[in-house]
């Protein structure tokens, strides 16, 4: 009893007074800690090792991180960013967001008992994951602030998050992705210690979807269980029983290929998926008549603006992480997880791609930041490299969200919020890591 009197009160510490503010102080502290922890280390291997050319190697990681954030990932980034934003905004004007609203729309209903039948809240949470679902973050976070402003006008206890509004958060947390794009993008772009490219950049792309499903399933089950909602309900049943066959299918079949027929099948299924989606969207714009090649350049244009917003903290997070690893002090505190892992006899090279899973439930950038530094320091098709792609799909960034929508409508007593999206966070780094050693080895 007093372990579980533990972990709750410590749940609570974590899910009270959230703001924006709080947790853009949290990544500031990390950020500097990154340097302050640097120079210490750095110190100690000058004094007691006597490597003289520890802060070299620092200094010199600030210039080449600060080169790689602009040069070696921004410029190309922002090519295929503009590309995909183009493909994106052809599917949101073809209906794409509304038709997975409809198809959708029996599951979510029930999920959300609460909420009058005809509210038009309804259509609110639809839109918003179904853009999430698409990677379409520039709409799915208005038409999700929108949903939680009318989930607090229904709610009774202003202060205190509604059961409808936490299911909501969870799922917003759990980041079900569809189409990873930024993630795509990133690993097409970015190059290794030898300036190799990815050989197949979206080999990632169906181990990230199971991943994220797996965190949703976990989202959904953990509020579900804790707000007794029946979810023996028949067609709660279908639709959650229906994504386990289908991932149990899907981990089944994979399981019985050789690894080079499971990376050839990843590829072609990945590719074959993408390149479908990308037909479809036009193929729907195309019968609703609309100029499908005005519509690609007017999504393609906010894509480049989209890259120039991210180069300051894409940078800055390199560099904060390249000085952390030149000094060693990364190293040091993977190798302590190493040998406490190495303990139980289980095969450590997931540990270096931890640092990516660590920072996910704070910080989406900090997260692509130690995502796109470790595809550089291990290479884009290392282990560590794809699987921090995979912590970086398989769920959103927890503190964030719930102190974003949460601070937005003034609630102060979030309850189990943060709990149910950690532990989703968790899932998902759980399948992401299984995933990794059944499709990469």
């Amino acid at each position: 009893m007093r372990v579980e009197l533990c972990i709750q009160l410590f749940c609570e510490f974590l899910s009270l007074n959230l703001s924006v503010q709080y947790t853009v102080m949290v990544l500031n502290y990390i950020w500097v800690g990154f340097f302050l922890v640097a120079f210490i280390v750095a110190l100690v291997q000058f004094v007691f090792f006597r490597d003289l050319q520890v802060f070299s190697r620092i200094i010199q990681s600030t210039f080449d991180m600060a080169e790689l954030g602009v040069m070696g990932i921004a410029l190309p980034l922002a090519g295929v960013m503009t590309l995909w934003m183009g493909f994106m905004n052809i599917g949101e004007k073809a209906g794409a967001i509304g038709f997975m609203g409809r198809i959708v729309g029996p599951f979510f209903a029930r999920l959300f008992p609460d909420i009058p039948k005809s509210h038009p809240v309804h259509g609110q949470l639809l839109m918003n994951f179904s853009a999430n679902m698409l990677g379409l973050d520039n709409a799915a976070t208005p038409m999700g602030l929108k949903a939680m402003n009318s989930l607090q006008e229904l709610n009774t206890k202003k202060d205190t998050a509604s059961n409808a509004q936490i299911m909501f958060l969870a799922l917003n947390t759990s980041g079900l992705t569809i189409i990873p794009i930024s993630v795509l993008a990133m690993r097409a772009v970015t190059a290794g210690p030898n300036g190799e490219l990815a050989a197949n950049p979206t080999d990632v792309f169906l181990p990230i979807l199971i991943a994220t499903a797996v965190s949703t399933l976990t989202a959904i089950l953990f509020v579900g269980i804790k707000q007794r909602i029946g979810l023996l309900n028949k067609v709660l049943v279908a639709w959650i029983g229906g994504i386990i066959l289908a991932l149990a299918g899907l981990i089944y079949w994979f399981s019985s290929l050789s690894p080079e027929e499971m990376n050839l099948a990843s590829m072609i299924g990945s590719n074959l998926l993408l390149l479908s989606v990308i037909v479809v969207f036009m193929g729907g714009a195309l019968y609703k008549r609309i100029n499908v090649y005005e519509a690609f350049i007017d999504g393609a244009k906010d894509g480049f603006s989209m890259t120039l917003k991210i180069i300051p903290y894409m940078v800055g997070m390199l560099v904060g992480v390249g000085v952390f690893r030149a000094s060693g002090a990364l190293d040091l505190l993977t190798d302590g997880i190493r040998f406490v892992v190495e303990l139980f006899n289980v095969d450590t090279r997931f540990v270096d791609a931890l640092p990516t899973a660590f920072m996910k439930p704070l910080s989406g950038s900090g997260a692509k930041g130690m995502m796109v530094e470790s595809m550089a320091y291990f290479g884009p098709d290392s282990f560590a490299g794809r699987l921090s792609c995979l912590f970086q799909g398989a769920a959103d960034t927890t503190f964030y969200i719930v102190a974003l929508y949460f601070g937005m409508v003034g609630i102060k007593k979030t309850r189990y919020a943060v709990t149910a999206g950690l532990v989703a966070d968790l899932a998902g780094v759980i399948a992401a890591i299984v995933c990794a050693y059944m499709f990469f080895g």
